[in-house]
C-alpha cells in the first residue's frame, strides 16, 4: 500500500533546518517500519523549484532521489490554458490518485482536499494526522484506545490555560483567557477528553439558551438550544475521533434534555475541518453572526415524517432512523473479542462495572461512525437498513442497533482497507487474513446500544431467531417489533 505525498509534505521531510511535527515523524516512521511505499508526482518538481530559498531548494531537489517518481502517468484532462499553473499541479497529483497510481495522497492543502470531495476522491486523501493514524490502527492496534468524553465545570480547568492546547483559541479571539475565566465563576461546563498524562486532547464549552437569535439577520431557535460555544480539538490528535466523540456527547445531552436544536458559529477560512464534521453530522449552515458562520442541527424529540433517503435522515436526525415496511432489518451476529473492540462502551445491564472503566452516564467511550467485515454470503444489505448486532459467545445477546451506510464484497486487503480507513478496528494482518476470500464491508453508524439486550431465549420465544444466527439474518418487520419492545421490556 503506498502513500503518494504532495509537496507540502515532502519540503518539511527534506529540511534539515525544521524539526519534524510528531505525526509527520511517525508516519514516516510506521511507512518504513511497515514496508509501504512513499512516492512522488513529478509536478512536485516543478512546485519545489518555485522554493525562493535556493539552499533548501537544492537540497529538497538532490534528496528526492530517496522516494519513487511517480512515471508514465495520464495527461491530467482536468487542465486546460486558462488553468492557474498551481491549480494544474494539484490537479495532476489528485488525477494520479483517481488513475490508481498510489493508494493514498497526503497532503495538507485544504484547496486539494475541497477538490478530493468534488471529484469523490476524499477517501483517497489524508492529512498527515489522518495517514500517521491510519497506519498506527492498522499495525499498532493495541496501543489505540478510543478515548472517553468527560462533562466538568471550566473552573476544573482553568489552570491550563496557559498550555499550547489554547493558543489558537487566543489567536482567533481577542480576549479568549479573561472570557474562558469569566464563565466558569458562571458555573459554565464544557466535555473534555484528556491524554492518559493529563494534557487536554479536546474541549466542548457548551450552554442552553432558550429563543436565542443567532444570525445577523434575526434568525431565531424557538425554545432551548444547545450551543457549542468552544470547540476545540488537539492538533495531534485529528483523525483519531476526538471530535466525533465530542459531537456525540452533545448529541447525547440534547436527547436527555429534549433540547430540538443545536448550534455552532465557524469561521470558514480557519475551521474548515470543523466544518466538514459538522456538515458529516447534520448541521448545516444558516447565516452568519459576524464574520463566522452559523451552523444548526435539529435534534427532535419526536421522528420527523420519512425521507426518500433514509441515510441523509439519519444523518439530520440523528439519534432517529426510519424504520418503515421498505426497511430491511438484519441481525448481524458478532464474536465477542470483535464486539469488545467494535463496542468499548458497551455495558450489559446487571453486570458491575469493570475497574478503571468510568461510568457509562459521564463517559463516551466510543464513535458513532463503525465498520464491520465479515465471510457473509448475504448480498441484500443495502444502505439505510437497520442492523442489528447480536454478540455471541458469552453474552448470546443482541446488544446494539445501527444504520447502514454503505455495504461492498470487496476482495483486495488494499481496497478494504481504503473503505475503512477511519473506523477500523482490525489490524493490517486480520485484514489481510480476511482478503483471502471475497469479505463483506459494511460501514454503519451507531445508533443506541440497548438499556436491555435481547438474550437469545427471548428471541427464541418471540420467534425473532429459529437458532443461534451464524451470520447476517434477515428478519421480517413484525419480527423487528417484538425485537425493539423486548429491548424496552
Amino acid at each position: 500500500m503506498r502513500f503518494l505525498l504532495d509537496t507540502n509534505v515532502l519540503i518539511p521531510l527534506e529540511d534539515s533546518q525544521v524539526a519534524l511535527a510528531p505525526s509527520l515523524a511517525l508516519f514516516v516512521r510506521l511507512a518504513n517500519d511497515h514496508g509501504h511505499p512513499l512516492v512522488y508526482h513529478p509536478s512536485s518538481q516543478l512546485d519545489i523549484n518555485k522554493d525562493r530559498d535556493p539552499a533548501r531548494r537544492r537540497q529538497t531537489l538532490e534528496r528526492l532521489h530517496q522516494y519513487v517518481r511517480l512515471d508514465h502517468l495520464p495527461a491530467c484532462p482536468w487542465n486546460d490554458e486558462r488553468t492557474d499553473s498551481n491549480d494544474a499541479i494539484d490537479n495532476e497529483i489528485l488525477h494520479a490518485i483517481s488513475n490508481h497510481a498510489a493508494r493514498f495522497l497526503v497532503t495538507e492543502d485544504l484547496g486539494i482536499h475541497r477538490k478530493a470531495r468534488s471529484r469523490g476522491l476524499e477517501d483517497r486523501v489524508l492529512t498527515i494526522q489522518m495517514a500517521a493514524d491510519l497506519l498506527r490502527r492498522l499495525h499498532e492496534r493495541v496501543q489505540v484506545h478510543l478515548p472517553n468524553i468527560n462533562e466538568v465545570p471550566l473552573h476544573a480547568i482553568v489552570h491550563q490555560l496557559p498550555t499550547p492546547f489554547f493558543d489558537s483559541l487566543r489567536e482567533g479571539y481577542q480576549g479568549f483567557d479573561h472570557w474562558f475565566r469569566g464563565k466558569a465563576e458562571d458555573g459554565r461546563n464544557a466535555w473534555v477528553c484528556r491524554a492518559p498524562s493529563g494534557t487536554l486532547r479536546g474541549l466542548c464549552v457548551f450552554a442552553v439558551q432558550t429563543d436565542e437569535r443567532v444570525t445577523d439577520g434575526g434568525v431565531s431557535l424557538s425554545g432551548p438550544a444547545l450551543k457549542l460555544c468552544t470547540f476545540k480539538v488537539a492538533e495531534q490528535e485529528r483523525g483519531q475521533k476526538v471530535g466525533e466523540l465530542l459531537l456525540k456527547a452533545a448529541f447525547q445531552y440534547a436527547s436527555r434534555n429534549r433540547v430540538e436544536h443545536i448550534f455552532i458559529t465557524a469561521d470558514g477560512d480557519r475551521q474548515q475541518r470543523l466544518i466538514e464534521l459538522l456538515e458529516d453530522f447534520g448541521f448545516g449552515c444558516i447565516g452568519n453572526h459576524g464574520r463566522d458562520a452559523v451552523y444548526v442541527k435539529r435534534h427532535p424529540s419526536t421522528a420527523p415524517p420519512p425521507w426518500p433517503d433514509p441515510v441523509s435522515y439519519h444523518r439530520a436526525f440523528f439519534p432517529h432512523n426510519m424504520d418503515g415496511e421498505g426497511i430491511r432489518k438484519f441481525i448481524v451476529p458478532v464474536v465477542p473479542r470483535f464486539h469488545q473492540v467494535l463496542f468499548p462502551d458497551y455495558h450489559r445491564t446487571g453486570d458491575p462495572t469493570p475497574l478503571f472503566e468510568i461510568p457509562q452516564e459521564i463517559a463516551v467511550g466510543n464513535a458513532i461512525k463503525l465498520a464491520y467485515l465479515c465471510h457473509g454470503t448475504t448480498n441484500q444489505v443495502r444502505p439505510g437498513d437497520l442492523v442489528f448486532f447480536y454478540r455471541s459467545g458469552d453474552h448470546k445477546a443482541v446488544t446494539s442497533l445501527g444504520v447502514v451506510e454503505r455495504f461492498e464484497t470487496l476482495e483486495e486487503a488494499e481496497a478494504i482497507i481504503g473503505l475503512v480507513r477511519r473506523r477500523t478496528v482490525y489490524s493490517m494482518d486480520e485484514i489481510q487474513g480476511m482478503a483471502d476470500r471475497p469479505t463483506k464491508v459494511m460501514l454503519f453508524r451507531l445508533v443506541q446500544h440497548f438499556r436491555r439486550n435481547v438474550p437469545f431465549p427471548r428471541l427464541l420465544r418471540e420467534s425473532v431467531l429459529k437458532g443461534p444466527p451464524q451470520s447476517i439474518t434477515q428478519i421480517s418487520h413484525e419480527k423487528y417489533q417484538r425485537l425493539m419492545e423486548a429491548s424496552l421490556a
